[in-house]
């Protein structure tokens, strides 16, 4: 990976680790706006970093769910 993206993915994981932690949905909101201050490139790497590991979250959750025989419901599909 490139330093921007080694960046983003940094922030990126510690904006999971404190949301869940504190369960507050609106630091990824701050950090973004934060990073759009003084680094648009930055700003739109960390939102793609977020998109990311947000997905792998559900994926993961989701394999998770099929390895245990739990019931996966159909995938909605977000805007």
């Amino acid at each position: 990976m490139s330093m921007l993206e080694d960046v983003a993915d940094g922030l990126a994981k510690r904006t999971l680790q404190l949301m869940r932690r504190t369960g507050d949905e609106k630091i990824e909101q701050r950090v973004l706006e934060e990073i759009g201050t003084s680094s648009p490139t930055l700003e739109e790497a960390y939102a793609t970093a977020m998109r990311i590991r947000k997905a792998e979250a559900r994926a993961s959750d989701i394999m998770d769910k099929y390895e245990t025989g739990v019931p996966v419901p159909v995938a909605e599909k977000r805007a």
